[in-house]
């Protein structure tokens, strides 16, 4: 008997896994396209590169890279034919984009960007093609800012307590806002409130109610989480500022109140007309105060460029200043602030009265006063005129202020779009002006070493632009 034979049935695979399967045999894989796995991070205003690389190694210098966001077309950067092209390049990078040559023959093709925005935020591909094949791979920038050193101030009684305020701006992403006790336990805190500008960087307020005897001194931390950075700045509140009350002292008012009730609109009488007499006494005392104070010399001031931050552009009569949101590629020498957005007036005066008119307009962060010629240069120096800070200056971050240790809140009934400054160098006294309304706003004593220079000061926050007047 023969055996039965057994006729199994042939699967063919469709044509275009057939094509591929040929395709894969003839032409195996030549490259891959690598990048990192983590979100590339950039500072706002500082340069960036974005790590590329061929696998296995090899030249890529004939080859075409080409880095795009979401559309191929349109390229942020293009190499091709052995050179840069800049026809057809995104106008947002032109001129702020580099791929390095050195790396090419050994298949590195990173891009550097200059001068990071915050639309340079996002996702980038990174493509690479030869005469027959091509692969990319794509990659996630992430944009931060650190902003302006916290400023403290303290706002009056409130709850038995002393309401502490603490205010930043210039942050990105929204920074986390904390306020800690000696021992770095974190204190909860009264109220926060976050805010974009037009710039869609981030300003911040966060309040406290501080109580006698327990965390009298007490520090505000803003952090920029993506980084792990923060900025700091503490306070301490001396018992003397704490209310209190006296209950003899009660319920003597109490019996007083009673007792001469019947006088009241005798006493309110006379309370107003000794209003009225002190008012006119502070006029007549402010107007022989300026006649005798007031600068003999009228001070041309300009503006020193080689101690304006990157992030500051002056106008070319150094009369102007205003925030940039591109860094610019200065020397990073020792007169030049590197990260708080300070610039110094290029004239010092040791001697006699001075004073000079600042035009701040209706900008809501700025600062403008003095600082003594040995200010720290390189990182954060005190907002202080009396320790080694050596800065004596009122200005505006949310509302207005005076630049002591805690900030003072200054109360006024406007908002003045021109500050005269009048520096006194033998008193070491510096006051300010409403110079529209001539009215006194504040005078600060300046802590400062006998023969050291003075120079204009100002603190020009995100979006804002100040003028010193003619």
């Amino acid at each position: 008997m023969e055996p039965v034979g057994c006729v199994l049935p042939i699967q063919f695979p469709p044509s275009s896994e057939l094509i591929l399967f040929f395709f894969l045999i003839h032409f195996p894989a030549a490259f891959t396209v690598i990048g990192p796995r983590d979100p590339v991070i950039a500072t706002l205003g500082q340069d960036t590169v974005l790590p590329c690389h061929l696998s296995p190694r090899m030249s890529a210098a004939n080859m075409e890279v080409r880095w795009f966001r979401s559309e191929y077309l349109f390229f942020v950067h293009l190499y091709r034919d052995g050179k840069d092209q800049d026809e057809g390049q995104m106008p947002e990078y032109q001129g702020r984009t580099e791929l390095s040559k050195a790396g090419l023959t050994d298949g590195n093709v990173p891009l550097r960007i200059l001068n990071i925005r915050l639309s340079d935020e996002g996702q980038y591909s990174c493509f690479v093609q030869d005469d027959t094949f091509y692969e990319e791979t794509i990659l996630e920038l992430r944009v931060t800012g650190l902003g302006s050193v916290p400023l403290i101030s303290v706002e009056g009684h409130q709850d038995g307590g002393i309401r502490v305020v603490c205010r930043s701006a210039g942050w990105y992403p929204e920074p986390e806002m904390l306020w800690e006790d000696l021992s770095g336990r974190h204190l909860p805190s009264l109220s926060e409130t976050k805010s974009q500008g037009d710039n869609n960087l981030f300003q911040t307020e966060t309040a406290i109610i501080v109580k006698e005897q327990s965390n009298q001194k007490l520090s505000c931390c803003i952090r920029n989480t993506v980084l792990n950075q923060d900025k700091e700045s503490a306070v301490y509140i001396a018992d003397t500022f704490f209310p209190r009350v006296n209950p003899w002292m009660v319920a003597l008012s109490v019996i007083l109140m009673v007792l001469f009730g019947f006088i009241g609109l005798t006493v309110y009488l006379f309370t107003t007309k000794g209003k009225l007499t002190e008012e006119v006494g502070k006029r007549d005392l402010e107007i022989g105060w300026r006649r005798h104070v007031a600068p003999i010399e009228e001070a041309n001031v300009t503006l020193d460029p080689g101690t304006a931050h990157p992030l500051l552009v002056l106008s070319e009569d150094g009369k102007s200043v205003r925030w940039a949101e591109t860094r610019q590629d200065l020397p990073d020498n020792p007169e030049r602030f590197n990260t708080e957005l300070y610039v110094l007036g290029c004239e010092g005066f040791t001697s006699g009265r001075h004073c000079w008119e600042v035009e701040v307009g209706d900008e809501l962060y700025w600062a403008v006063g003095v600082a003594r010629e040995s200010v720290r240069r390189k990182g954060s120096p005190s907002l202080s005129p009396w320790d080694g800070g050596g800065i004596c200056a009122v200005g505006c971050l949310g509302q207005f202020w005076a630049l002591t240790f805690p900030g003072t809140p200054l109360h006024l009934r406007w908002v003045p779009c021109r500050i005269q400054v009048c520096l006194d160098c033998d008193r070491v006294q510096v006051t300010f002006f409403d110079a529209g309304k001539k009215d006194l706003i504040f005078t600060l004593l300046l802590a400062s070493v006998p023969g050291e220079r003075i120079h204009p000061w100002l603190w020009v926050e995100p979006g804002s632009q100040l003028r010193l007047c003619p």
